[in-house]
């Protein structure tokens, strides 16, 4: 019969020194662009705000986001940075040859990334204080609802 292992009667409290082994760091090589989307493709945005406004694709940034706008004046979305798993893209084609993008980044010490996307909302104009005054007075002087019919 053959000797079978027994097991030892002692066991380390801490496990022996480990080898060391080379860690390769592997570089990034930025977000795989989907074909469907190309500048100038209209998207439609699935979450957020502007949950299913068309937006229009002008660049992909260097984090990896896609840069859209709505354009502001018609639909109301604004230049905006969306992840591509939040879109889908429509055949649609818009021409954007003539926009000028390059000034726009994310890259964290761009200042435009301060410019563009930033949550502060921009101040406002000091006024001498005039306007609330004379804003005051014609509130008070007009009469609303059914009293504006009869006042004269």
């Amino acid at each position: 019969m053959p000797k079978q292992k027994v097991a030892p009667k002692w066991y380390p409290t801490e496990d022996g020194p480990k080898k060391l082994t080379k860690t390769i760091k592997k570089k990034s090589q930025g977000t795989k662009l989907r074909k469907s989307i190309v500048p100038g493709t209209v998207l439609i945005l699935l979450a957020g705000r502007f949950k299913g406004k068309r937006v229009v694709f002008l660049k992909q940034l260097e984090s990896g986001l896609l840069l859209v706008s709505g354009p502001f004046k018609v639909n109301g979305v604004p230049l905006r940075r969306v992840n591509q798993t939040y879109v889908i893209a429509t055949s649609t084609k818009i021409d954007v040859s003539s926009v000028d993008t390059s000034g726009i980044s994310d890259a964290p010490d761009q200042k435009t990334k301060r410019h563009f996307f930033s949550k502060v909302v921009a101040e406002t104009k000091e006024d001498s204080g005039d306007s609330e005054f004379v804003s005051q007075e014609t509130k008070k002087g007009r009469p609303y609802g059914r009293a504006q019919s009869h006042a004269k």
